[in-house]
């Protein structure tokens, strides 16, 4: 992975503060928006994007008509699952969740982000828009509709111990997101856990878990470098999440507060794959005490994580499992409609069709 620019985030946050000042709202009876979105409180998809865009542009740009009420899970004792029914049901009007979190009930929404899929972001986001139409005609029927969507950094292994490839993970407890990930840990030997996020940091510290799965700047902003030694950098997939909207609300808004809600969600979206971008090579700096390369995380002073680079052989396990093992058994959970889905939108993206054996 290469040594990313980070003024470009802040370029761009300017660049769209211009576009987004221009809105206005006619006067109209006030809108009040719940709205919980990010796996904590201290992560920059939260601090650096929602809070500056939605809690605080929104009110705003909307003169004052528009407020949003904004909370991460923790804030509201919430572990991820449950975002999709409480938006579903009114409770909260936007939800934000990584795609794998909830694809127990809608299995497609795992095809965006398999892991293995998608090399890069740049991929990761083109999949994402390829899928989109056809994930809100699986969540409609769930009274929930996509309004953005976005990835965290890269997902790399953070363990207790010293990991320097997939062989030193054999017969280690790793804490997974789920889904796809479950059979690439599977695949490799060793045993997948499902811990929500907000308890993997006691789980490393006790020792419940070996290892756990989630993007480097994630680990930095929950400070899992407390608890775990190194960091193994081959990127299994991005966490591809997306903001949620309970549709019978968002269809019932003023048409011109749905407008600015719309033009408000994109530029939430486009901050947020630059932020995903940004923060992978920046949360593996912060983890590992390289001070001139951490400029969005926290830089690890006292007992940095030791960083390991992936060699060649373990990124082609991860691409054959893709073929022999992820594909297949995604395509299981998922039902023949995912077949002619995947083929047809991903296929071209990703260069892999699925052919059933």
């Amino acid at each position: 992975m290469k040594r990313l620019r980070y003024a470009s985030l802040a370029t761009l946050m300017l660049a769209l503060a211009g576009p987004a000042s221009a809105q206005t709202l006619p006067a109209g009876p006030t809108v009040n928006i719940q709205a919980v979105t990010q796996v904590g409180p201290a992560l920059p998809q939260y601090t650096k994007v929602d809070i500056p865009l939605l809690r605080e542009g929104v009110p705003k740009k909307s003169g004052g008509r528009i407020n949003v009420t904004l909370a991460s899970w923790p804030e509201r004792n919430l572990t991820g699952p449950e975002i999709i029914r409480l938006v579903r049901s009114g409770q909260v009007d936007i939800g934000a969740v990584p795609l794998n979190t909830v694809s127990g009930e809608v299995p497609m929404l795992d095809m965006v982000d398999l892991a293995g899929l998608n090399p890069t972001v740049g991929q990761a986001r083109k999949v994402a828009q390829a899928l989109l139409p056809e994930l809100n005609k699986e969540l409609g029927r769930f009274n929930t509709r996509i309004v953005g969507m976005y990835p965290f950094a890269a997902q790399v292994f953070f363990c207790r111990d010293k990991v320097a490839s997939l062989a030193d993970l054999k017969g280690k407890r790793i804490r997974t997101g789920g889904g796809s990930s479950n059979t690439f840990v599977n695949s490799i030997g060793a045993q997948p856990t499902a811990i929500g996020f907000p308890e993997v940091y006691t789980a490393l510290e006790r020792g419940v878990v070996d290892c756990a799965i989630t993007g480097s700047s994630s680990g930095n902003g929950a400070r899992w470098y407390e608890v775990s030694q190194s960091q193994y950098a081959l990127p299994l997939f991005w966490s591809v999440s997306m903001y949620v909207v309970n549709l019978n609300w968002w269809n019932k808004l003023d048409p011109q507060v749905r407008a600015f809600l719309e033009t408000t969600m994109k530029e939430v979206e486009d901050a947020q794959w630059k932020l995903g971008e940004e923060t992978t090579e920046d949360g593996l700096a912060c983890n590992s005490g390289d001070k001139a390369g951490c400029r969005i995380g926290k830089v690890v002073e006292t007992k940095p994580m030791g960083l390991f680079r992936p060699v060649q052989a373990d990124q082609d396990v991860l691409r054959a499992t893709l073929t022999s093992a992820i594909l297949p058994q995604f395509i299981e959970r998922c039902g023949a409609r995912c077949v002619e889905v995947y083929n047809r939108a991903v296929a071209p993206i990703s260069g892999v069709t699925y052919q059933a054996k």
